[in-house]
């Protein structure tokens, strides 16, 4: 597993830094829409979403839906992508569905009225919708005045519409409706959801603002994505300061030798940039993926803070003292943590998702 782990990251940082060589009479080859991947498990998953994958389209992914989204980022991960404890959002993926609106001229004297329709695509069946909301702006300065904003539910047939109203006050000026009573999403079904976003310019009588288009407000459906890898991170059982049952505890003189050498199993980094794999134009944040990996010679006396399995303490007794050609314990991960990825979707969508066992946090010997 070490070997293998190593071997992969040595493969990476060829790719990206060497040229493979070329023959003299050979042409250069054509260029590939996407450069090579190596076998590491984010890469692989987020290869799924890159723009040479089946189905993509450029998309509106910009203004204030995606402000909107890297401030939720910011907020549930650090710079490197790990989660913040206590993080409110709930879930492991919040998708961010963009409008679509009707009528050429919302605007009717000092009202705006624009129709508009989410198209909600079939959600794969691991998905499963926890809490749907509307996210808009109530209000908006104007040189002469302020835009108040409100949104209305179309109702079906000829039935009034139904007023739409936070259930919290504004955060950052940003409202949120909660709209899941009116989903019905089955996991192979499709589905919509209809609104009037309605506004009127309330301001100083003689004053005269240019027509203003207010933003459109977008759809955030959070969902939990309980395929593999992808389920939430279940707390982390505490750990006693002595592990029962643990030969490296138990055995007379065992822990005497503590200092560790230079060459031990240890934890290394190992940083890829999303540019230079030419990710970075649809991968928001973060900006780099740092997985780290274990590498080194599992000693003959397995310290206590390797976590190290009985079995792999007996084998490594076999190894040293009864039959060298037993191998000795493997260095690999011990602890993983998860890595938040915020990016770009093939219609143009914005999505969070948080992808489970992807850096390596800590080493041990098995």
């Amino acid at each position: 597993m070490a070997a293998l782990y190593s071997s992969t990251s040595l493969l990476l940082l060829f790719l990206l830094v060497v040229p493979p060589p070329q023959a003299a009479n050979q042409s250069p080859l054509p260029a590939s829409p996407l450069p090579a991947v190596p076998t590491l498990p984010l890469l692989q998953a987020l290869q799924m979403r890159a723009p040479g994958s089946p189905g993509w389209r450029v998309g509106p992914a910009s203004g204030q839906p995606l402000r909107y989204m890297l401030n939720l980022y910011r907020r549930a991960a650090d710079r490197e992508g790990r989660p913040r404890r206590g993080r409110s959002l709930g879930t492991n993926t919040v998708r961010l569905v963009q409008a679509s609106s009707h009528g050429d001229q919302p605007w009717a004297g000092r009202w705006y009225v624009q129709p508009l329709t989410y198209l909600l695509e079939s959600q794969p069946e691991a998905e499963h919708l926890l809490r749907a909301t509307v996210v808009y702006l109530p209000s908006l300065s104007l040189a002469h005045g302020r835009l108040l904003c409100a949104l209305e539910l179309v109702a079906a047939g000829e039935a009034p519409g139904v007023l739409l109203s936070p259930a919290a006050r504004p955060r950052h000026g940003w409202a949120e409706v909660d709209v899941t009573p009116y989903l019905v999403l089955g996991n192979s079904s499709m589905g919509s959801l209809a609104l009037r976003h309605v506004c009127v310019h309330a301001g100083r009588a003689g004053g005269r603002d240019a027509p203003a288009t207010p933003s459109h407000p977008f759809l955030l459906l959070y969902l939990n994505d309980t395929q593999a890898g992808l389920a939430p991170p279940a707390a982390e059982p505490h750990r006693h300061r002595r592990d029962t049952g643990t030969l490296a505890y138990d055995l007379p003189n065992y822990l005497r030798e503590q200092g560790g050498d230079k060459n031990d199993c240890s934890l290394h980094p190992f940083s890829v940039s999303f540019a230079q794999l030419g990710w970075d134009h649809w991968i928001i944040a973060p900006h780099r993926y740092n997985p780290r990996y274990c590498k080194g010679v599992c000693p003959h006396l397995l310290r206590y803070d390797y976590h190290a399995p009985n079995h792999a303490v007996v084998q490594s007794f076999v190894h040293q003292l009864v039959d060298a050609s037993v191998p000795r314990p493997s260095c690999v991960p011990y602890r993983y943590s998860p890595i938040s990825v915020l990016m770009i979707e093939r219609n143009g969508g914005i999505l969070y998702k948080e992808y489970e066992n992807m850096i390596a946090e800590s080493c041990t010997c098995r």
